[in-house]
């Protein structure tokens, strides 16, 4: 008999996924090892500052333990070929658990990001009582979150009528706003090498983790792509890029897959969800470069955010929330009056060496003398979908249960100004017998 609560089209789903992983990851990936900065970690005067560094950066990585490893292959000159081949495997991945340098002005604000600027308090609506999304959604009729464990799983979500199309326009805001700043568009892979990712800074070992895999814990192993940033840096591995050539910069539009959950009431809704939209900005520069490039993401998001008439805030992030690849990150965070709070829309990394050192990024110096050096990179989101839409919906309703479409957007939705209530979809619900019936 066929239990209503089990979620067989989940697990024929995943199911599939994991085959295809395993088939795809019977071929090698070419990658190359990474070359971390040994010349830097490895010199005993700089061990008490990467110390520090480690502790502000939440305790990321082991660099005493760095050091005791090289200590033994330094002093084992008569190992053993597989005790030291051991002991080298060791010591590259703890290297690579050695989070990036920090911004010493970043490590001037303790715990707590700096309000570098407010835009548009004036749009800051406390004026009445304005619906969380998911209410004035519900109240409209143009989205689903409810009764569909049974076919997409927990945290799922159908956008329909104008508010897909508000989906839409904001993805084609964000391209062509890109476009005319030079960004290159280009179409990335959702299934991704996990040392790609791991490359790029994000775990994939561990219980705990933001990571789809695809086949369990082989060493080849194949993800979801959390961000096209992954890709995107990855289709620059192993490459050498002319140094005239430089800055390239790239925008993408993917799926991106986050198996992190939340049971904050504040997160609930799309909020925070497994598979979302991400216009998605990244740059390979050199090493003069990045900290401007830095300042034009960011001033790019700014504008974005800014022309859509929303209240928002530009943090300089502290050294806690930069995670491991990041050496200076700026957060944006929008008004939410819904919710009654902020919450973050965008983020931009500067990332300087940390992923090329990983992924063999460099650059290609001019003339048959020129020494190759590793690139930068940068990388920025343009547009997360679901935050966008809770800013824009909670931002703009009307008392009457209509949304006032932003005019930037509008020549994306063929000059809409207003999203109507529409008429109510069919309930989708599974009952026992239909389940049943499935079955057979």
């Amino acid at each position: 008999m066929f239990a209503p609560q089990c979620n067989v089209f989940t697990v024929m789903r995943h199911s599939i996924l994991r085959l295809i992983g395993r088939r795809m990851s019977q071929q090698r990936f070419n990658l190359q090892q990474p070359n971390f900065d040994t010349e830097y970690l490895l010199n005993p005067a700089n061990r008490s500052n990467i110390e520090a560094n480690i502790q502000h950066r939440k305790g990321i990585g082991d660099i005493q333990l760095v050091h005791n490893i090289h200590e033994q292959l330094s002093a084992g000159t008569a190992l053993p070929e597989n005790q030291r081949a051991s002991l080298e495997a060791q010591l590259a991945a703890e290297l690579g658990k050695i989070p990036n340098r920090t911004h010493p002005q970043v490590l001037e604000y303790g715990n707590e990001p700096k309000i570098i600027k407010r835009f548009n308090e004036q749009h800051k609506r406390t004026d009445r009582k304005y619906f969380q999304f998911n209410d004035i959604c519900k109240k409209m009729n143009l989205y689903r979150m409810e009764n569909l464990g049974n076919f997409t799983g927990h945290r799922s979500y159908y956008l329909t009528d104008e508010l897909a199309e508000l989906e839409h326009a904001l993805i084609n805001y964000a391209v062509e706003s890109l476009r005319q700043r030079n960004f290159q568009l280009i179409t990335v892979p959702d299934l991704l090498p996990g040392r790609i990712i791991e490359s790029c800074g994000m775990s994939v070992h561990g219980e705990r983790n933001q990571v789809y895999k695809l086949n369990g814990e082989e060493a080849e192993s194949l993800c979801l792509s959390g961000t096209s940033e992954m890709a995107l840096a990855g289709y620059f591995a192993g490459r050498a890029i002319p140094v005239h050539q430089l800055p390239c910069k790239l925008m993408a539009v993917s799926r991106c897959y986050r198996a992190e959950t939340s049971a904050l009431q504040e997160e609930k809704g799309i909020y925070r969800v497994h598979q979302f939209t991400k216009v998605e900005m990244f740059a390979v520069c050199g090493r003069d470069q990045s900290a401007t490039m830095l300042e034009e993401f960011r001033d790019i998001e700014v504008s974005l955010f800014d022309k859509l008439g929303l209240h928002f805030l530009l943090l300089d992030m502290p050294p806690c929330e930069l995670g491991a690849p990041a050496y200076r990150k700026y957060d944006i965070e929008a008004w939410m009056p819904g919710r009654g709070m902020y919450g973050e829309i965008s983020s931009c990394s500067d990332c300087t060496d940390y992923q090329a050192r990983r992924l063999g990024i460099r650059i290609a110096c001019d003339g048959p003398s020129g020494v190759e050096t590793f690139a930068h990179t940068v990388n920025g989101t343009a547009c997360a979908i679901p935050r966008m839409l809770i800013a824009l919906l909670e931002n703009f309703q009307n008392e009457d249960y209509t949304i006032t479409v932003p005019e930037v957007l509008r020549k994306f939705m063929h000059g809409k100004q207003l999203i109507r209530r529409r008429k109510a979809l069919p309930e989708l619900k599974l009952t026992k017998r239909l389940m049943q019936e499935e079955t057979y």
